[in-house]
């Protein structure tokens, strides 16, 4: 490797593509010429397109990805005295939603290798409190959704499919979020399909959830100052619905280019000593890779080492969901999640974005190779 090196991004925003900018800045100046900040026609054509690119009937933009959880959860009756469970490995907006609908989370512990709720880590987790569960499509990779639907539906149990790093991932044929009651999406600018700011969606085919949720995002209001519901301020921005819409349109390819990085990567990292690669996507599943996760028992030294040839990476997520401080109350002493709180000792996530370059690949898998091999780490001249 040169002696100086550009430095390796863990993912790469929006203004660094001259081209895609300046479509996304026109779009936000149509919206800023019209005055129209808040709903109108920005906010309901994304919806509208969104909708026919997931193949269901109803989309809702929101303000977040936990907005749009809170008021699914909302929209499906879950409240005080409910338990839902949700996967300890996974970003706390997951469980944290839950709380703020005065429901009580249950955790299910994950798979090794996907890293995944699945349908026997769920029926470990099942009491006579709970009425809901939310399957995480973690990273990009699709839950295998059947066994659980199966599961869920023989309980009487509402199913919400978080969907926030899977845009565009498919199950058995269909778009993750369409497959449970609902789904929810956020647009947070890192995702696949992300924003310039904070921004999420709720998806769904039941009408009455839809409507729910419509109310609830605005105050319980249709039409204007008659009130139906209690409801909040969780609206879409409409500049944010614009961004969205444009990006939308590039969402399929730089969803293949991703999946072409990653093959890539696995051919680059090759028999990296130790290191567990992404498991393979097995038929009628699907990865979309929001992130490029591997393991290793050396994690924090591979960072470190990794940082010193100027290649990003991180670690999602360092703390379990059950181990963090605002959930370890709930818990008796008992790890009942034992593989999350494993695989935040082992995993790591590594740089991947549709526009990765050969050089780039060459250079993550090179030096994991070194590391592997223990070859002394080569500081980065700045």
């Amino acid at each position: 490797m040169s002696a100086i090196a550009a430095q390796i991004p863990l993912t790469v925003m929006d203004h660094e593509d001259p081209e895609l900018f300046e479509e996304l800045a026109a779009a936000v100046r149509r919206v800023a010429s019209t005055g129209a900040f808040t709903g109108g026609a920005a906010v309901t054509d994304f919806e509208a397109d969104y909708a026919a690119w997931c193949e269901v009937p109803h989309v809702v933009g929101v303000s977040s990805g936990t907005e749009a959880l809170v008021l699914a959860l909302r929209a499906l009756e879950i409240g005080p005295g409910d338990e839902v469970v949700v996967p300890a490995n996974s970003f706390i907006a997951s469980a944290e939603a839950v709380s703020l609908v005065g429901a009580l989370p249950r955790f299910a512990d994950v798979e090794l290798d996907t890293q995944l709720m699945s349908a026997e880590t769920l029926r470990a987790a099942l009491t006579p409190s709970v009425r809901c569960v939310i399957p995480v499509h973690l990273f990009g990779r699709t839950v295998e959704m059947d066994p659980i639907m199966e599961l869920a539906r023989a309980h009487g149990l509402s199913v919400l499919e978080d969907c926030s790093q899977a845009h565009g991932a498919r199950y058995r044929g269909r778009r993750v979020g369409t497959i449970g009651d609902a789904g929810t999406f956020s647009f947070y600018p890192a995702k696949n399909l992300g924003a310039w700011g904070d921004a999420g969606a709720v998806v769904t085919a039941d009408e009455q959830v839809a409507e729910r949720v419509r109310l609830m995002r605005s105050h319980g209001e249709s039409p204007r100052y008659r009130h139906r519901i209690v409801g909040t301020t969780g609206r879409l921005d409409a500049i944010q619905a614009a961004v969205l819409r444009v990006k939308l349109a590039h969402l399929d390819e730089r969803n293949r280019a991703r999946r072409r990085v990653a093959e890539r990567l696995r051919e680059a990292l090759g028999e990296a000593a130790s290191m567990q690669l992404p498991a393979p996507v097995e038929p009628d599943t699907d990865h979309v890779f929001h992130q490029f996760v591997v393991r290793t028992a050396r994690r924090d030294e591979v960072k470190e080492l990794l940082a010193a040839r100027g290649i990003a990476s991180a670690i999602h997520y360092p703390i379990p969901i059950h181990r963090s401080e605002a959930y370890e109350a709930l818990g008796d002493g008992e790890d009942v999640a034992p593989r999350a709180t494993r695989l935040a000792r082992e995993i790591l996530s590594l740089p991947i974005f549709p526009t990765m370059s050969e050089e780039q690949i060459e250079r993550v898998g090179g030096a994991l190779r070194a590391i592997a091999v223990g070859e002394p780490r080569t500081p980065l001249v700045r």
